[in-house]
Formats: structure tokens, C-alpha cells, sequence
């Protein structure tokens, strides 16, 4: 099961201990465990410091986990840099190795030598240097008296400024969050390798072993594994890809056990799990259930048929869109299993007497009472408002980043497009194409026309239906029906048939030729067009 992205670099060590019939479990930050749990875990088994586990100047149990490509975890397993990972994390790089002639996904890949290992361009590991509560620092000058969008501009300029402050010169990296609704706020500060190299995966077959039908369920038989090594320049400091690169010395490795786990032993597992939800008022459970889950599985749902119908076809498009497929199918399980296990538990109703009961207890409390009164009210309102622009938020992500790829393609020439002259003008114009053509080059290598445009005619309709009109970009509510007489087959035979950012030598031929004419084309593309006028509507509505 993957990890989720987009959620900020948040190090959480999740604790289960099986006790007999029962099990206590809980999700902590490392750097508070000996104030909250270290009796409690130790008294279960754990045979561990806290100061073992998260330890600022000795080498401990975080020196060895890894945050892998930005959503998952991973953990040094040698002197050597290599890392352990899911086989699910690393199936992108053995989809972006594989061809029709070597193909890994089917037959798995592992690196007799140094030599072989294979480089990844974006890869990243990531590990934490230290966690710090900055919540004083981050809240200086917020007085009760300002307005929301106040307070944000304070917290933001103050955070900004205590990173810069925290790492200039370092070569670390620095990011604030809030934790628990931004009562606290942790600054975490991290070191990052970019040269990862693949060593080893079994083939899919065990890889991915019961597929999507097991994926998200309990218990699960599946070789779910992936070997990387992080390479490092001569000082063992983070530097790009380099022949004269060595395996990273990490400050610790884990040891592997060979003697088996029983039923009963502590159990404790150290990563990136994301955010938690547990806090959401009724209303917001009840959105998620019965609105935002069925819209986001309905759209995937419909991309899926297909692509698993162009995969079954045709080994290349199978290679081409493995990873993709994989990509969608992971979160549209996922909210099926959340929708079940939502409703099986009746978390909308147990919401909802929490709620009342709190109400309750303010009856007791005159302070409380002049104070939260009416916030179970309130909140509901809020959300009723709110719906509508959830859901355009939803879809938006499900119609642009997970549908038709043709938008997000357009999209990347926004800034070539939208300041050609500028750009012209300070000389950076030769850099902007040399990354245009790169970019061209690395999605044709993974896409497939006839795919996208299949994914395009059936999503249309459907994001269409869903989302407020006055929500929608202009161009589905006006020039679908007026230039294109409302059929969206008409307007994807126009965009699939001529535009340029569906044909790669095209669109390669405008770069190599580019000026102001050509240009004056590629705004007009209805692609472009298309793509421009969904992210305008989304950032002004």
C-alpha cells in the first residue's frame, strides 16, 4: 500500500504492541517519545531506548530510515547504502527501465555488479537530521484578535524566516508543519542524497502477487519488495549522479533477524505514514463517504477499464502505462476499503454522539459554554458551504493529474508560452526549451494517443456532471458548446488529430523552430487551451 504524497515530510513512528488477544497501538512523533511512551513500550518488550530509537547527537534508529522518492519509506540495511524498500515504491524505476526487449516488470531485474546498477534522474533519499518544536518562534505576534488570513501570513513569514535561519550554509533543508490543527508546530530539518540507483526486484508476478484484488487487504502474501543504494561524492555529501560517486557510509544500518517473530513480540514500525484524519467533524465523514469517494471512484474507475483493456492488448502500451495503472489503481482501492470500513464501524453516527456528548459537557462549563456554543453548528455550516468547492477541488486533481495527460503536457509550456519575450529578453529562453524538449522526450516515451484520447472521452462527461457549472473552466461551459456543438468526441478528434502536444516530433519541430508565429500557434492549440483554461478557473474560483 502506498504511502500518500503531496502531504509534506512528516517522520512518525507508528507503534503496535500485540499483547495476548489485544493490541495497543498509537502514532508518535520520535522526538517525543521518552516524554510520552518509553515506560510504556519498554514494559511491552521493547528492548530500545528512547534515545536509541531518536537521538540528535549519537547515530540511532532515524539515521537508518529513509524517506524514498518523496512518499515512501525506506532503511539502510548495509554499510554500503543499500536500502529496502516495497516493491510498490520502486515500480516506477523498473517501469522506466523496462522495454518491450528487456522487460523487468515481467522478468525482475538484479545488478551482478556495481556497474549495473541502474540510475534513476529525480530518485531522492532522504533522511531526518533533527525534529524541533518551534511552536513559540512560529507563533510570535498571532494575537487571538486577527483574522484568519492573518494569521497565516504571520505563521508563513515567521516559518520562512526560521528555516533560512536554521540552514543556511548546511546543505540541509528545512520545513515547518503543524501538527494536531496547528497547535504545535515541528520544524523537521533533512539531509537529501539524489543519486539512487535500482539494484534488485523480483518480477511482478511476485512483486505484485494478488495485484490490485489483494491490494489494501489483510492478510497479504506478496513479495512486496525493491533493493536501491544511495551513492554519495568522495566526502560522502549529497551531489547528482556521478561516475565517481561512492555507496554511501550511513551513520547506522539495521541488522536483519533470522529467527522469526512468535505471536505476542513488540512490534514497532519507524516511517513516513502521512496524516491522520481522526479529528473530522460528522458532516466532513459523511462528504468524504457519500460524495467525494464515489466521484473519485467513479472517475478512476471509468480510466481504468481503459487502461487495463489497452495494456491487455499490447505488451508496449502494458510497459508504457504500468506504473500509471498502478499509480490510479492504489487510491481507488484504497476508498472503497475506506467507504467499507466507514460504514461497517458507523463513523458518520459515532461522529455525531461525540458531538452531541460534547455539547453536553458544555452545559457544566460556563467559559466553555461562551466559547464552543455553537461550534458543532458552526462547523456544519461550514462544511455545507464548503461541498461545492470540495468537490470542483476533487475532481479537478481526478480530471487533470489522473485523467487525460495531454492537459498536464500543454500545461508545462505555460511559462515558454506566457513569457516568450520575457524570456527572450534575459536570455534564458535556451534553457526553458532544452527542459521542454527533455520533458517531451521523457512522456511520449510513456504514452500512448489513442489511450489518452479514449481516457479524455470518458471522463468529460462525467467530470461535467459533477461539478458545479459555475465551478467548471470556461471553455467546457462556452467553447465546448458553441465551437465543438457540445459533443466532446468532436473536440478530442480536434485536439487528438492536430494539436501538437499529442505528437512528439511536432512538438519537438516547434521548439527547434520557435518564434513568435509559432508561438501564436501553440496558444491557439485547443490542448493548450483546454489545459490553461481548467488551471485559471482553478486557482480563480
Amino acid at each position: 500500500m502506498k504511502t500518500i504524497k503531496e502531504r509534506g515530510l512528516v517522520l512518525v513512528c507508528a507503534l503496535l504492541m500485540a499483547i495476548t488477544c489485544t493490541a495497543h497501538e498509537g502514532m508518535w512523533i520520535p522526538a517525543l517519545l521518552e516524554a510520552l511512551n518509553e515506560d510504556h513500550m519498554q514494559a511491552n518488550g521493547l528492548k530500545l531506548s528512547a534515545e536509541d530509537i531518536y537521538s540528535i547527537n549519537e547515530s540511532s534508529l532515524k539515521d537508518a530510515i529513509v524517506h524514498f522518492g518523496g512518499g515512501c519509506t525506506a532503511e539502510v540495511i548495509s554499510e554500503e547504502g543499500l536500502i529496502l524498500t516495497n516493491y510498490h515504491c520502486g515500480y516506477s524505476q523498473v517501469q522506466s527501465h523496462s522495454s518491450v526487449e528487456n522487460d523487468y516488470l515481467k522478468l525482475g531485474y538484479w545488478a551482478m555488479t556495481r556497474g549495473q546498477e541502474l540510475k534513476n534522474p529525480g530518485l531522492t533519499a532522504t533522511f531526518i537530521e533533527r525534529i524541533e518544536d518551534v511552536t513559540d518562534r512560529v507563533l510570535t505576534g498571532v494575537t487571538d484578535e486577527m483574522s484568519a488570513i492573518d494569521r497565516e501570513k504571520v505563521i508563513l513569514d515567521n516559518s520562512g524566516r526560521i528555516e533560512n535561519e536554521s540552514t543556511k550554509g548546511t546543505g540541509l533543508a528545512a520545513k515547518i508543519r503543524p501538527f494536531f490543527y496547528g497547535n504545535h508546530y515541528y520544524m523537521i530539518v533533512t539531509r537529501t542524497y539524489m543519486d539512487v540507483r535500482l539494484v534488485g526486484a523480483p518480477p511482478s508476478s511476485i512483486g505484485k502477487f494478488g495485484g490490485d484484488t489483494d491490494n489494501w487487504v489483510w492478510p497479504r502474501h506478496t513479495g512486496d519488495f525493491a533493493l536501491f543504494r544511495i551513492y554519495a561524492d568522495a566526502s560522502n555529501q549529497p551531489a547528482e549522479y556521478a561516475d565517481t560517486n561512492k555507496p554511501y557510509n550511513p551513520k547506522k544500518s539495521l541488522q536483519i533477524s533470522m529467527d522469526g517473530v512468535k505471536e505476542g513480540d513488540f512490534n514497532m514500525v519507524y516511517g513516513f505514514p502521512g496524516r491522520t484524519q481522526q479529528y473530522l467533524h460528522s458532516d466532513a465523514v459523511d462528504y468524504e463517504m457519500n460524495v467525494a469517494n464515489p466521484a473519485k471512484i467513479k472517475m478512476r474507475e471509468t480510466s481504468l477499464e481503459i487502461i487495463d483493456k489497452a495494456m491487455a492488448e499490447d505488451d508496449e502500451v502494458r510497459i508504457q502505462y504500468a506504473a500509471k495503472q498502478a499509480r490510479i489503481s492504489n487510491a481507488y482501492k484504497k476508498w472503497i476499503g475506506q467507504n467499507f470500513g466507514l460504514t461497517r464501524n458507523k463513523a458518520v453516527e459515532v461522529k455525531r454522539a461525540r458531538e452531541k456528548e460534547f455539547n453536553e459537557l458544555l452545559k457544566d462549563n460556563d467559559d466553555m459554554r461562551s466559547m464552543f456554543n455553537t461550534v458543532v453548528k458552526d462547523l456544519s455550516g461550514a462544511y455545507s458551504d464548503l461541498e461545492k468547492y470540495a468537490t470542483a477541488r476533487h475532481l479537478f486533481i481526478e480530471y487533470v493529474y489522473y485523467g487525460p495527460e495531454v492537459l498536464r503536457f500543454a500545461n508545462s509550456f505555460d511559462n515558454l508560452l506566457a513569457n516568450y519575450e520575457a524570456l527572450s529578453a534575459s536570455g534564458e529562453l535556451a534553457d526553458e526549451i532544452s527542459k521542454l524538449k527533455s520533458r517531451t522526450e521523457s512522456h511520449f516515451k510513456n504514452y500512448d494517443r489513442s489511450t489518452d484520447k479514449n481516457i479524455m472521452d470518458a471522463l468529460t462527461p462525467l467530470y461535467m456532471s459533477m461539478v458545479d457549472k459555475g465551478l467548471q473552466p470556461d471553455f467546457f461551459q462556452k467553447t465546448l458548446n458553441s465551437k465543438y456543438k457540445g459533443k466532446v468526441s468532436v473536440l478530442s478528434g480536434k485536439i487528438y488529430g492536430a494539436s501538437f502536444f499529442v505528437d512528439k516530433e511536432r512538438t519537438l519541430k516547434a521548439l527547434n523552430g520557435l518564434n513568435k508565429g509559432v508561438v501564436k500557434k501553440m496558444k491557439a492549440d485547443p490542448a493548450f487551451q483546454l489545459s490553461s483554461d481548467f488551471f485559471r478557473s482553478y486557482r480563480s474560483n
